[in-house]
C-alpha cells in the first residue's frame, strides 16, 4: 500500500525515503540486497497459500521478494496511487495488465502510437489467441472514441506522449470519457515519468512505466510497474507475478531503487537539454521536422502543457536526405550513441526506417525515416554540438 509516512513530503524527499529504512541487524542506513528465493514459513505453515501475493511477509520471490516491496510501496507513492506491482519489464508490465484484467469478448481501444510491444499484443495476439476484440485509433481525437465505445468496451489503453511520434492525448479529457461508460482507462507514462506528468491525478485508472527507462536512469536494470486501485493491483499481482512469473530480480529491484533516489534532478537535466536541443533542430533548414512536446509548433503543445510539468528527453526529427545519408550521420556522431532505449545519462539516437510495420499510422513528415533521440543529461552545448559536426559532415550544413 501507498507509504502514507511520506505522502506530505515533496517528491524529491519521497524519492529518497520512501521505501526505505535503516536495516534491522545491521543497521545500514539503506535497504541491503536480499537475494533470497525463499523465506522462513510461519509456524503452521498448512495455512498459506503458496500462489498468492503476500504483502506483509515475504514466501517466496516469485510471490514478491522484499527488494520489489520496497520499490513498490516508493513508486506508488510517487504516482499517486493505492498499490504498485512491480515486474520484470515494462513489458511485463503491459502484457501483464491486460492479461489480467481482459477476457475473451471484451473490447480494448487503444492509441495509434504506442509502443510496438503493445501494437503487437492488442492488434495481434490478443485477437489471435484470446478473441480480444480491439480498436486502433488516433486517442487525440476524443470524437473518435466516442464513436469506438461499444458495450463490451473494458478497457481504453493510451500512451502520451506516445512512442515513437510523441502525439499528446488528453488524459483528463479521455478519463471523463472513459469513465461515462465504466471503461477502465490505463496510461503508459514512460516518456514522461511520475516526476513530469501523474495519470492517476488526472482521472486514469491505471499508469504503467518501463523502469528501465527514466526511474531507473542508468541504462543497467530492466522492470515495470503497475500503479492502480489495490483491488486491481491483486488481480495482476495473482495472475502476472505468481501465475505467470514475471516477477522482478532482487538486484534489478534494487538497481532502480536506487536510482529512483535521484529522479528529480535528472528530469530535470533532461527536461532543459530536450527542450534546447528540440530548438536547436527546429532552426536548421536541412532538418524536416521536429516532434517535441515543449515546441510552441508542436500540435499537442497546448494540451502538453497543461497536464506535463516537463517535457521530457524525448524528441523525434527528420532529416532531408535519403535511407544512406541518416545512416551516415549517426555514423559521425561522437558523444551520442546509437542504441535503443532510453532516459539514460547519455544521449541515444536511433534511425528509424521507412519500413516500419507501424508506418502506416504516423504523420506523413515520418515515412521518409526518422530519428528517435533520447536527449541525455551532459551539458546541452555538447550535445548540440555533436550534432553540428555531424550535419556538417554530411554535407547538410
Amino acid at each position: 500500500m501507498m507509504d502514507n509516512e511520506y505522502s506530505k513530503y515533496g517528491f524529491a524527499t519521497q524519492c529518497i525515503h520512501s521505501g526505505n529504512k535503516p536495516d534491522a541487524e545491521t543497521g545500514a542506513i539503506e535497504r541491503p540486497i536480499t537475494m533470497a528465493n525463499s523465506y522462513v514459513l510461519p509456524y503452521d505453515p498448512s495455512k498459506v497459500n503458496w500462489s498468492s501475493a503476500d504483502d506483509e511477509k515475504p514466501l517466496y520471490t516469485r510471490n514478491g521478494g522484499a527488494n520489489q516491496m520496497y520499490l513498490q510501496e516508493r513508486l506508488a507513492l510517487l504516482e499517486g496511487g493505492e498499490d504498485a506491482v512491480v515486474l520484470s519489464s515494462g513489458v511485463a508490465a503491459l502484457s501483464g495488465t491486460f492479461f489480467s484484467l481482459l477476457k475473451s469478448g471484451d473490447h480494448v481501444i487503444f492509441s495509434d502510437v504506442t509502443y510496438i510491444a503493445v501494437y503487437r499484443l492488442l492488434n495481434e495476439l490478443f485477437n489471435n489467441k484470446f478473441e480480444v476484440e480491439t480498436t486502433i485509433l488516433d486517442t487525440s481525437d476524443l470524437d473518435a472514441i466516442k464513436k469506438a465505445i461499444k458495450p463490451n468496451t473494458k478497457l481504453i489503453h493510451i500512451e502520451s506522449p506516445g512512442n515513437p511520434t510523441l502525439k499528446i492525448t488528453d488524459i483528463e479529457a479521455v478519463a471523463k470519457i472513459a469513465h461515462e461508460h465504466n471503461i477502465l482507462l490505463s496510461v503508459d507514462n514512460t516518456f514522461s515519468s511520475p516526476y513530469n506528468q501523474k495519470p492517476l491525478e488526472l482521472g486514469a485508472d491505471i499508469v504503467i512505466e518501463s523502469l528501465t527507462k527514466y526511474i531507473n536512469g542508468h541504462g543497467d536494470a530492466m522492470g515495470g510497474v503497475v500503479v492502480s486501485r489495490k483491488e486491481i493491483i491483486d488481480q495482476i499481482k495473482a495472475q502476472a507475478m505468481v501465475n505467470l512469473g514475471g516477477t522482478i530480480s532482487p538486484f534489478n529491484a534494487w538497481l532502480i531503487m536506487r536510482g529512483s533516489t535521484t529522479l528529480p534532478m535528472r528530469m530535470e537535466q533532461h527536461n532543459k537539454n530536450g527542450q534546447k536541443v528540440a530548438e536547436y533542430l527546429e532552426s536548421l533548414p536541412c532538418v524536416t521536422f521536429v516532434a517535441y512536446p515543449g515546441l510552441k509548433s508542436f500540435k499537442g503543445h497546448d494540451i502538453a502543457k497543461k497536464q506535463m510539468k516537463g517535457f521530457s528527453g524525448m524528441l523525434s526529427f527528420g532529416i532531408k536526405g535519403d535511407h544512406d545519408k541518416h545512416n551516415e550521420f549517426v555514423s559521425h556522431l561522437k558523444i551520442i550513441t546509437s542504441a535503443v532505449s532510453l532516459g539514460h545519462g547519455a544521449s541515444l539516437i536511433a534511425f528509424l526506417g521507412e519500413d516500419d510495420e507501424r508506418q502506416y499510422l504516423f504523420p506523413d513528415e515520418f515515412s521518409n525515416g526518422f530519428f528517435r533521440m533520447s536527449v541525455g543529461t551532459e551539458d546541452a552545448e555538447d550535445i548540440i554540438a555533436d550534432l553540428e559536426q555531424a550535419f556538417k559532415a554530411v554535407g547538410l550544413l
